[in-house]
């Protein structure tokens, strides 16, 4: 928070004004692959139609901003409001409007211009005598390009969920050679996992990542790899989506009703799986890891005899040396590079899950960050010494219900800044969209 005092002395970091406008490239490029006559469609039942969201990431930085950082006056309220607030699928009711009910594709693009040359109109000149909330502009915009970053992510997946003939086609993702691999499990000695951001760092993170806490780990084994489609493809043939003492009753309950006995990547055809890819459809590629539910996962773990691990346990897999002290990422200290890992928008897909050797961690667990977030036992709630940001104290305090698990790690469409140690993801467990896998654990 700024002192009264000190609002005019504010500058402005110059690289945010950088990474805003590559995250908005981010955007635009998906956009740009939906046919204009599907940007009415809605590829997810549970969520609001594409054409919503190419106004939503504009309108949200719009209302962040203007009038926190900048004093100008909305040019359009209605906009600002019908753009402001998505959807959470927790809440069980279908969203029924129509494409009518939106506005024009070009006065939402006429809104997304007027948004943007305005903002950067006024943030590329010298505003620090205008900062009106008190609130550090570079926290402001560090929020506005991790959100928009956080819609290329999910916008991808919803995009993943459009018909093929619905979208443009684009180049297939160079092929991976790896090596034969056999799942095993590595063993994780008791120790501590620090979890969170300690505000006295100086560091960006949301207000979830707040305060950082020591948890003490109780030794456990974890797979070395996260599950894979073939790993998957035997729980089913073992009859797991029939046998109800895999799932817990509300998990049976919602897997009955919503008639689910497959991931929903998968497609049969012909009497074979073969998985929807973001642009194609191939057989299913036994190696990958599988795209699931928490409730699937779950009931995988319980059908294996094991467990899913907890946020605590995955993040000392992850992040723990035998010396005690914790690495920036799995690897090391080294920047998020290709080498490490599938993340940072490299690649549409998964690659097999013993692609990267080098992106292992201190223990030899591989595949920890990105190819997929992955599910944890860990209900989201709050760490010690929360506070919820006051320009947007709904951000996480309002999935603080019971109703949502962290997820770690991250996948092939998470931005590299958000592969950072502290970083939380949270859904809801019937949710079946998301590029998320799991790996379990034994105690």
């Amino acid at each position: 928070m700024l002192a009264e005092q000190d609002q005019d002395k504010v500058t402005l970091q110059p690289e945010l004004l950088d990474r805003l406008a590559d995250a908005r490239r981010r955007t635009d490029d998906l956009f740009s692959i939906v046919k204009p006559e599907a940007l009415y469609d809605r590829p997810i039942p549970e969520r609001h139609r594409i054409i919503f969201y190419m106004g939503h990431v504009e309108a949200f930085d719009w209302n962040l901003l203007h009038d926190r950082i900048i004093k100008i006056e909305p040019f359009d309220p209605k906009l600002d409001h019908l753009f402001a607030f998505g959807i959470d699928p927790v809440d069980g009711q279908l969203p029924s409007d129509v494409p009518a009910d939106w506005p024009a594709i070009d006065v939402v693009q006429d809104y997304v211009g007027r948004v943007r040359k305005t903002l950067d109109r006024s943030l590329s000149t010298d505003f620090g005598s205008s900062v009106i909330s008190g609130q550090s502009p570079n926290t402001l915009l560090n929020v506005a390009i991790e959100h928009r970053l956080m819609h290329a992510e999910t916008l991808a997946y919803m995009l993943h969920q459009l018909p093929l003939d619905r979208k443009a086609k684009q180049a297939a993702d160079p092929v991976i050679p790896v090596q034969p691999f056999s799942p095993e499990m590595i063993r994780i000695p008791a120790g501590s996992a620090v979890l969170g951001l300690a505000r006295q760092q100086d560091l960006f993170g949301w207000d979830n990542e707040f305060d950082a806490n020591s948890v003490q780990v109780p030794a456990f084994s974890i797979d070395r790899f996260k599950i894979t489609n073939g790993q998957f493809l035997e729980f089913m043939r073992g009859g797991g989506y029939e046998k109800p003492e895999f799932w817990t009753p509300a998990d049976w309950d919602w897997k009955t009703q919503q008639d689910i006995s497959a991931p929903g990547f998968w497609r049969s055809k012909d009497g074979e799986w073969h998985l929807l890819t973001m642009f194609d459809s191939i057989p299913l590629p036994l190696d990958w890891p599988v795209y699931v539910s928490h409730a699937e996962a779950s009931a995988y773990a319980r059908w294996a005899g094991k467990s899913l691990p907890t946020e605590a346990q995955w993040h000392r897999a992850a992040y723990a040396t035998p010396n005690g002290v914790e690495r920036t990422y799995p690897w090391g200290s080294a920047n998020p590079a290709e080498k490490f890992g599938n993340f940072d928008f490299q690649r549409w897909d998964p690659t097999p899950v013993s692609a990267f050797a080098e992106g292992g961690s201190a223990f030899g667990v591989d595949g920890l960050v990105g190819n997929g977030w992955e599910w944890t036992s860990t209900v989201f709630g709050p760490f010690a010494g929360f506070e919820r940001f006051s320009f947007y104290p709904g951000y996480s305090a309002d999935f603080f219900d019971g109703r949502h698990y962290v997820m770690k790690g991250g996948s092939s469409r998470t931005a590299a800044c958000m592969l950072r140690r502290s970083f939380r993801n949270w859904f809801q467990p019937h949710y079946g969209y998301v590029y998320s896998g799991f790996r379990c654990v034994t105690d």
